[in-house]
């Protein structure tokens, strides 16, 4: 589903809920309004009720006898009885009673007495009462009798009192209101529909935009680029955290066997090994690498499928020992990769010699083409590129390459349109052709001038990249290291590290089955004419071609090996220099190509094979050195040294002890 309909259809219910929180709002409102504000039709009907009552209350006075006070004017006060009206007392035209003289016979009175007893009997049909004129003139002075006050308890007492004018409401106005209720609610119940319709038909498109795709809808998904690469990053992440090797149901309660093996510790353990029939298949590692930055990360490249011809020529292939079953990331070329390395200067990147000449550099945040690379012209190289070699420091370094026509380029890592220098390595001793063909090279550590080259011929030269005191820029024609009868495929100089300078010592592994030992000859005293410098000492177990040989980037004495009969060799000088420590036999037993040691404390080899698989394994405790080992080489190479000058093979300058450069 795209996201302009995605985005429409959250449209579409945000209106929906809107509508709906509406539509409960305006009904409780009305509900608010008419329990706080009576209707006035109520108010109309209390003004009516009220108006009848005073008419049938003042009718009601006068039916009992006549009240002097209407009851009105006092309300819950009982009438008075009507008999003190009529008796002894006469009411004036303005309303009061005055009491009549008592000056007179008693007939007067027995005749009032008898008139009271005829009203009486005739009081059921007289509603009003019979004034009898007297007809006695007596002077007499009249006195009101005021009235007993009664004290009521309303409000007027007990509350200040507000002038309060009810407004009149006619029955026009209350059959207006009344229809102006009815018209509101049909109003509403027509809003309630209208919502009603509204909802249902949006539930409806809903319902028809999350239908079950169809076939071309579906594969049309699937290949979004968008798709793709969520899908890419998401398990990835996934795969990270089910390749977890940590036992989530161990028993730390139940103890470990005590009768151990006794070499138990210097067995190397397999981790994993990374394949992937996609990019490998029919396919040989020709280099590896490991990230300066990330432990966990490798880099193989790979030589060309010859079955598949639509795939590319050169696959280098980045490796997670979290995620096992696929590459953290693949990259291309169009030619086969033979020689990779990481930056140390920056995690990001990652070059490449190719077998065309070209060197290509290739960024981990971008996709799988490179990002940079050399052209095809004579200015760069022209043949394979085996050897490459970062050096320098993070401000300043070059990235130096060899091809096997002796051409030796210094780059610019942000620029690789030309060279930076060109170095041609000629030798004129060669009878049909200069060239010096260079399969390996490697520098000595804090040295970015002075190098070493292993050729076909398998000889080992020295070169500069430039001129120095006693020393022309190119390759050294006279210091002349000679040993190997076959070409040499791997060279190693000792690295700088503990109490004791090693780092003139370099190992260097050829197809003659052999690994020697060399002593570089020291840049002060360069030789004037040709001299053939010897091995202070030769390994001469493999039974098959050498390929690679690497120092221990920890352990001053140890090193390894690998062969074409699929072997692993782990070599520690300091306890056997006649067979190694430790002999693995890797994978199906085909030929390993390449071996590098994890630059963090050298605990794992990465081993690339002739299968495409890339292999890592764990030495364990062997990769942690005593203190001792240091002084432990320099007498073992002592040794080697002396029994050297004894059989003649060492030159004169090689006698010295190795204590330092």
């Amino acid at each position: 589903m795209s996201d302009k309909r995605r985005a429409e259809i959250e449209a579409k219910r945000a209106k929906l809920a809107e509508l709906r929180k509406a539509r409960a709002d305006r009904q409780r409102a009305e509900t608010e309004r008419r329990q706080t504000e009576p209707g006035p039709s109520s108010g109309a009907r209390r003004d009516v009720d009220d108006l009848v009552n005073q008419l049938v209350g003042s009718r009601s006075g006068l039916d009992t006898g006549g009240d002097v006070t209407p009851s009105s004017s006092l309300p819950n006060t009982p009438p008075r009885p009507s008999t003190n009206l009529l008796y002894g007392s006469t009411l004036s035209p303005s309303g009061r009673v005055s009491r009549q003289s008592d000056v007179g016979s008693d007939r007067d009175r027995v005749s009032m007495g008898t008139t009271m007893v005829g009203m009486m009997e005739h009081v059921d049909r007289v509603l009003t009462p019979r004034f009898i004129p007297d007809l006695i003139d007596v002077e007499q002075e009249l006195f009101e009798l005021p009235q007993r006050e009664r004290v009521i308890y309303n409000k007027e007492v007990q509350t200040t009192a507000i002038e309060t004018e009810t407004p009149q409401v006619s029955e026009d106005e209350i059959r207006q209101q009344i229809m102006r209720e009815r018209e509101l609610e049909e109003e509403r119940i027509a809003q309630d529909k209208e919502l009603e319709e509204e909802s249902v038909q949006l539930e409806k498109e809903i319902e028809q935009e999350i239908r079950e795709l169809t076939e071309e809808e579906r594969s049309h998904i699937l290949s979004a680029p968008e798709f793709l690469d969520f899908v890419e990053q998401s398990s990835k992440i996934l795969q990270r955290a089910l390749n977890d090797g940590y036992d989530y149901i161990r028993d730390y309660t139940i103890g470990t066997e005590a009768n151990g093996d006794d070499s138990e510790g210097k067995r190397v353990k397999r981790i994993c090994a990374f394949y992937d029939e996609r990019y490998g298949k029919n396919r040989s590692i020709t280099d590896v690498d490991w990230s300066p930055k990330y432990p966990e990360l490798s880099v193989a490249s790979y030589n060309k499928n010859p079955a598949a011809l639509n795939e590319p020529d050169g696959i280098v292939a980045v490796w997670n020992l979290h995620l096992l079953d696929r590459p953290e990331f693949v990259f291309h070329s169009q030619s086969d990769v033979l020689s990779v390395t990481f930056s140390p200067f920056h995690s990001n990147l990652v070059f490449g010699g190719t077998y065309s000449g070209q060197i290509l550099l290739w960024d981990t945040r971008s996709k799988h083409l490179p990002v940079l690379k050399t052209p095809l012209s004579a200015a760069g190289h022209t043949h394979p590129v085996y050897a490459m070699h970062m050096v320098g420091t993070q401000n300043a370094h070059n990235l130096i390459t060899s091809s096997t026509d002796g051409t030796v380029c210094s780059w610019l890592v942000d620029m690789l349109a030309q060279p930076q220098e060109t170095l041609e390595l000629i030798h004129a001793g060669h009878n049909k052709t200069g060239e010096v063909a260079i399969t390996t090279l490697d520098f000595p550590d804090n040295e970015t001038t002075t190098f070493w080259v292993g050729t076909e011929e398998g000889n080992v030269y020295q070169a500069n990249r430039y001129d120095r005191a006693g020393a022309k820029a190119g390759l050294n024609q006279y210091d002349i290291y000679k040993g190997h009868a076959g070409p040499v495929m791997g060279l190693h100089f000792h690295p700088l590290v503990g109490p004791v300078d090693f780092s003139d010592l370099f190992l260097t592994a050829s197809v003659d089955w052999t690994v020697k030992l060399w002593r570089a000859k020291s840049l002060a005293k360069p030789s004037t004419a040709a001299h053939a410098i010897s091995p202070i000492y030769s390994f001469d177990e493999a039974d098959d071609y050498v390929y690679d040989v690497k120092w221990h980037p920890a352990h001053p004495a140890l090193f390894g090996t690998v062969d074409g009969s699929g072997r692993f060799d782990v070599w520690n000088l300091n306890t056997d220099t006649e067979v190694p420590v430790v002999s693995t036999n890797v994978g199906s037993g085909r030929a390993i190509n390449k071996l590098q040691w994890d630059r963090k404390d050298g605990r794992r080899a990465a081993l690339g094979g002739s299968d495409g698989k890339l292999y890592v394994y764990d030495i364990g405790d062997m990769a942690l050195p005593r203190e001792s080992e240091w002084t432990d080489l320099q007498k073992t190479v002592a040794g080697f040294i002396g029994g050297a000058q004894a059989n003649g093979v060492v030159d004169g300058d090689a006698t010295r002890i190795v204590a330092g450069r």
